[in-house]
């Protein structure tokens, strides 16, 4: 593998500090993560303007910003294209495109222009194996304090569930409040996990301890109400 390769597929992991980047946006130049500080945000890739599977995550994702921003989230949007042909896209989007009942939508969070693929190679958006020109559909969600939290990455043909991006970012708010756990499939109000004791008699007393709205299935696997 060529030094330019290494380059493109390299990206942070969970817990990383979020690489720092400037980039002309469809919103003016944005500064990350000094714009963002306090905010979580979601920072997701798309293969290109003009394509089918990408206008319909558009969509869905537009149709959702208040929803994030309810829960203190911002949207940041990145294809390898111009301002030009991101704010063309754009506009023939909420002009003329239907779908799913979703019409007349303005897409107002910023998407970046990477011609340069600066910002794409910082987060390991382009793998050559499925494109050297494109972008895959990637997600990052960062914190307040811009640590990458969760990754997930789709392939250039098959479009993201926007439902369980926000859901993912709900469990992650709820255990940094709480200090818990969420189970499989976990919907906000569903129980929630207790961290197993660390110790003999940690698990003991929880056995032997009732609690109202706890449910200890074995010592290392208790569950209580939400909140």
């Amino acid at each position: 593998m060529d030094e330019n390769a290494s380059e493109q597929i390299r990206m942070p992991l969970i817990g990383d500090d979020a690489p720092a980047f400037t980039a002309v946006t469809t919103k003016g130049t944005i500064n990350f993560p000094e714009d963002y500080k306090g905010k979580w945000v979601i920072l997701f890739s798309h293969p290109a303007d003009f394509t089918p599977v990408c206008t319909t995550e558009f969509m869905t994702f537009a149709s959702m910003q208040e929803e994030f921003r309810e829960i203190n989230t911002e949207l940041i949007g990145l294809s390898i294209d111009s301002v030009f042909s991101h704010v063309a896209w754009l506009q023939r989007i909420e002009e003329k495109i239907e779908y799913r009942g979703m019409k007349n939508l303005k897409i107002d969070f910023p998407v970046i222009a990477d011609l340069t693929m600066d910002v794409a190679k910082k987060y390991g958006m382009v793998q050559p194996n499925a494109s050297t020109t494109q972008a895959v559909r990637a997600v990052f969600l960062m914190d307040p304090e811009a640590k990458i939290r969760a990754i997930i990455y789709y392939p250039l043909a098959n479009g993201r569930n926007m439902q369980e991006i926000k859901r993912l970012l709900n469990a992650l708010q709820k255990s940094d409040a709480e200090k818990i756990a969420t189970p499989a499939n976990w919907q906000p109000g569903d129980d929630v996990i207790i961290p197993p004791p660390t110790s003999i008699d940690g698990a003991r007393e929880r056995l032997e301890k009732e609690e109202e709205g706890r449910c200890c299935l074995d010592w290392f696997m208790c569950l209580k109400k939400d909140k």
